[in-house]
């Protein structure tokens, strides 16, 4: 096999470079990155670090919304064709994220190969997306454990998520790493108790011995009608169900983001984007069709609940999955349901923490945030980008004056069209990441991820992306639908990233990179010398969970020692 394509160097000599700014430079087991961060991250925990940022409280409470709005077709429908259009994103953004795994990620690779400006505009959406997730979790969270009781203290609940987000990542990487396999391990313990649940009660496993099988498919239906009656209500249900699955389905950039933090990137990170698209379907695909078995989408309790006529809305009383299970006379499952989905949330918002802290400290090795937010302690955290970051949790506080659903409603519309200009912007760096490559004359194939259907998937992934994002408050300009507030809340990022855009652009005169010019040794040379020469055992993510356990890590050591006597 060519060494090139064993090492992930792409196949001419020119891109070989040492001097790489602020970048990662590694020998043997050093795990320092020039750049400040450090690389702790472990494959078991990159992986369970991939799931953890994708699934929140999305999957298994607010897509009900997108149920009762389009129906268990609509909903299947949205959340099947999201997913592939997610997958073309992963496509790209593995191939980018692979070869050169950097701090900021694709945040800077739009700076590097397409222009500042971009860079700094996409940086500054993705930060503000991932601090106003942080409070939108911890709102959620409130809304949960009101499950139980109605008189929970709702600013001490927020007090101490505000504390425990700021402790697990002021630490080093890895504990926050930790933290997350652990957190992210009851997340799939939930799904696989929602999904045994639908399963086992579809076939008549539950006290009423009803096997309803896919009954609500046919009564009330498969396809709801929205706004308006008739085909194109249908249809209207349908895009209800899309822009939900624009919400809940997310991914490649929270496994890009921990890129500059992993221990061996050209491994751990390919074997987690490769794993995305079975999560896609697994997780979100799974999701939308266990939902539409469960639950009819006219089912009176779920339909009050969302008006807001009974209490409940944004707890787990509103989860399709609960309310089935009550509907079924089940007692106990729902109160374990409602535990797991806790640590699931807080999983959510922790991960986000991370990744609004990291995306800012990208912008300042870029130039585009002040230099102090460069700081990093000696275990790697960045302090400065971390203590900005944990501002903005305080604003679930104004879960004290407002109802949690309409907290939670602000968010969700705020942040939609945030995520989406993300993989407009991974799309549009990947294009000229392509041409790049096609005018230097180099060869994708010699990369460590090869993408196929390159540049295809790029393309259709962009334009469907910018059709969401144009198109999902088209409701506000229906006949009248017309809501300042709401306008606003659907298009604020739409209109400010532009300003952002133009503004940078403007001010500092900043080129488009030419593709002949653009540099794609960047960090690759670096890396490549780093993983060489690593020499600490490496194991795949089966065998670290087993020696996690205490089993294979006493053969493991004998097998060392044995080598070193040699």
């Amino acid at each position: 096999m060519d060494s090139s394509k064993e090492k992930g160097v792409v196949g001419d000599t020119s891109l070989i470079r040492s001097d790489s700014r602020g970048e990662s430079i590694h020998v043997g087991n050093i795990t320092e990155n020039s750049d400040g961060l450090k690389r702790h991250l472990g494959n078991r925990q990159i992986q369970l670090i991939a799931i953890g940022g994708t699934i929140g409280t999305a999957v298994f409470v607010t897509i009900s919304n997108g149920l009762v709005s389009g129906g268990p077709g609509s909903l299947f429908l949205a959340y099947s064709i999201y997913s592939m259009m997610m997958a073309l994103v992963n496509n790209c953004m593995a191939e980018m994220a692979v070869f050169q795994p950097v701090t900021g990620a694709f945040i800077r690779m739009a700076s590097k190969w397409v222009d500042e400006s971009l860079g700094f505009m996409a940086g500054w959406n993705f930060f503000l997306y991932e601090v106003l997730l942080i409070p939108f979790e911890i709102t959620a969270l409130t809304s949960v454990l009101s499950y139980w009781r109605d008189d929970i203290p709702v600013a001490a609940v927020i007090a101490v998520c505000i504390v425990l987000y700021f402790c697990i990542n002021i630490f080093a990487v890895k504990w926050y790493g930790e933290a997350e396999f652990w957190l992210a391990s009851g997340k799939i313990c939930l799904l696989a108790i929602v999904f045994c649940f639908t399963f086992v009660t579809m076939v008549g496993g539950n006290p009423k011995h009803d096997a309803y099988g896919f009954r609500y498919w046919n009564n009330p239906g498969a396809f709801a009608e929205y706004i308006m009656t008739g085909s194109l209500g249908r249809f209207e249900g349908f895009l209800s169900a899309l822009w939900s699955a624009a919400f809940t389905i997310i991914g490649p950039e929270y496994v890009a983001m921990v890129s500059g933090e992993t221990k061996l990137p050209r491994r751990y990170l390919k074997n987690a984007f490769k794993t995305a698209y079975a999560r896609f379907t697994f997780f979100f695909v799974g999701s939308a069709l266990c939902v539409g078995i469960v639950i009819p989408y006219n089912d009176n309790t779920l339909l009050s609940i969302l008006s807001g006529t009974s209490g409940g809305a944004g707890t787990a009383a509103a989860s399709p999955y609960v309310i089935a299970m009550e509907n079924l006379g089940i007692g106990v499952l729902p109160h374990i349901t409602n535990a797991l989905l806790v640590t699931s949330i807080f999983s959510a918002g922790n991960a986000f923490t991370y990744c609004g802290s990291r995306s800012l400290y990208g912008l300042a090795l870029d130039g585009q945030a002040p230099k102090f937010l460069r700081k990093c302690t000696k275990s790697g955290v960045p302090i400065y980008c971390l203590a900005v970051t944990m501002c903005f949790p305080f604003l679930s506080f104004l879960n004290l004056s407002g109802s949690s659903s309409e907290v939670l409603s602000w968010f969700v519309n705020l942040l939609t069209a945030a995520q989406i200009i993300d993989y407009i912007v991974i799309c549009i760096a990947y294009l000229c990441f392509f041409r790049a490559f096609r005018a230097q004359g180099l060869d994708r194939r010699s990369l460590p991820y090869y993408g196929m259907f390159q540049p295809y998937c790029a393309w259709i992934s962009l334009a469907f992306m910018v059709t969401v994002v144009c198109t999902y408050g088209y409701t506000t300009f229906l006949p009248g639908e017309w809501d300042v507030k709401s306008f606003f809340t659907y298009y604020a990022m739409v209109l400010i990233d532009p300003v952002l855009y133009l503004g940078w652009k403007l001010w500092h005169r900043t080129p488009f990179v030419k593709p002949e010019e653009a540099d794609l040794r960047w960090i690759a040379p670096s890396i490549d010398a780093y993983e060489a020469a690593y020499s600490e055992e490496a194991p795949g993510f089966v065998s670290e969970i087993v020696q996690m356990f205490g089993f294979r890590r006493k053969k493991a050591e004998t097998g060392d020692s044995a080598s070193s006597g040699d």
